[in-house]
């Protein structure tokens, strides 16, 4: 394969739902230890996060939206990250990210990205006029030797990594709440489907294990059926 296995591992809702509402002022890992009967069981999720790839993979509008422009620089993980970002982060950012970061690459379309001013060894910036899931992939492939990554984005990227057939493995942590709302992300938005042909690139998953977790929590882990 000419490119890394991808596993999508999120933290969701009953229904669905990635996001505690449609406003950037909601998020799951700001109101979830806020909620009786969600709090008790949430460290399990962050529990397993730490035993995922260490090659992961999200948006600067996720990170920007959980505050990375303002927080103090973090100390070294053995991490390397790739954040998929046009306009989101600021230079304080980037920095947040190549201080954390084991090696940090920066997939951009935007040819004055702030990340340009910055000098740093373990910083690496991926620029395409036209962006491509798939040549990003295989660039950490074939520059990184990255053999396995995991995918914490929003819901329109999880679209384009499901459209383009670039996931491997589902692993999700269901959460024991109903939030709702059509306008409020979800594990997998982007465009919907509108005719038969293209039936083709939906996800069919098939269970590898399913585990009940400490309140009510469930742990859901599939791979994709080519």
């Amino acid at each position: 394969m000419n490119r890394p296995l991808t596993t999508l591992f999120m933290l969701m809702s009953v229904d669905g739902k990635i996001s505690t509402g449609a406003s950037d002022a909601l998020d799951v890992d700001k109101d979830f230890p806020k909620i009786k009967g969600l709090k008790e069981g949430l460290f399990q999720y962050y529990e397993i996060e730490q035993t995922t790839d260490l090659w992961s993979f999200c948006t600067g509008r996720v990170q920007a939206k959980i505050g990375v422009n303002e927080k103090t620089l973090p100390q070294k993980t053995p991490v390397s990250f790739v954040i998929l970002d046009n306009s989101h982060l600021t230079e304080h950012g980037i920095k947040y990210f190549c201080a954390r970061s084991k090696e940090f690459v920066l997939l951009t379309s935007n040819k004055n990205h702030p990340a340009f001013n910055i000098k740093e060894s373990n910083l690496h910036i991926f620029y395409q006029e036209k962006f491509s899931l798939q040549k990003s992939l295989e660039y950490l492939r074939e520059n990184f030797a990255c053999d396995r990554l995991t995918v914490q984005s929003g819901g329109t990227v999880n679209a384009l990594f499901l459209r383009e057939k670039l996931f491997d493995f589902v692993d999700v942590v269901v959460a024991p709440v109903l939030v709702g709302g059509k306008d409020t992300a979800t594990l997998i938005d982007g465009k919907s489907l509108l005719s038969e042909e293209e039936i083709s690139s939906l996800g069919v998953l098939k269970l590898i294990d399913c585990k009940l977790l400490k309140g009510s929590y469930i742990r859901l882990r599939y791979e994709v059926v080519r």
